[in-house]
């Protein structure tokens, strides 16, 4: 992974697939205290693939934080059903945030690890999508996400309980 070059652009739904299966090998070999996702939906991202679930739990430490930030849930446990089990024994780490509707538009899909890697969708129909090893891309892009975070909310609670 250290021979990567600092960016390049993704120009399909393979690629985009590949781009964020490195993403997560690339956080847990280097090690970070933080890493984002954001999708609208997450309805084609893979995070229930087994390398995707493995890299996770190698990253996955009491110290450090991943935070989901979606639209909605909903659909997590029939699109996802290997990640929300692996959030289950790992829900210390895992921070899920609903986006209020008015600012979906403001949010595209986004892989941030600050410091070390930045996924960015462009273009979510066509996968067009940007992937960069800058630092200052980190910083611009996390600047963007933190409005975001503040006007989201928790959501996906890891037990849901009932009377």
């Amino acid at each position: 992974m250290d021979d990567l070059p600092t960016s390049r652009i993704i120009t399909s739904r393979s690629e985009f697939h590949d781009a964020l299966k490195e993403a997560f090998a690339f956080v847990a070999d280097k090690g970070c205290r933080e890493v984002f996702i954001a999708d609208p939906t997450f309805s084609d991202w893979p995070i229930s693939d087994r390398s995707v679930i493995e890299n996770l739990s190698r990253w996955a430490y009491t110290h450090r934080k991943l935070t989901v930030l979606a639209e909605s849930f909903d659909e997590f446990p029939r699109r996802h059903p290997r990640w929300v089990e692996w959030r289950r024994q790992w829900s210390h780490v895992v921070d899920c945030r609903a986006v209020d509707e008015a600012d979906i538009g403001q949010m595209s899909g986004l892989f941030l690890a600050p410091g070390l890697i930045t996924l960015r969708v462009l273009d979510a129909e066509h996968y067009r999508a940007s992937l960069s090893f800058d630092p200052t891309d980190t910083t611009r892009i996390r600047d963007a996400l933190d409005a975001l975070l503040q006007r989201s909310e928790e959501a996906f609670p890891v037990t849901t309980l009932g009377l």
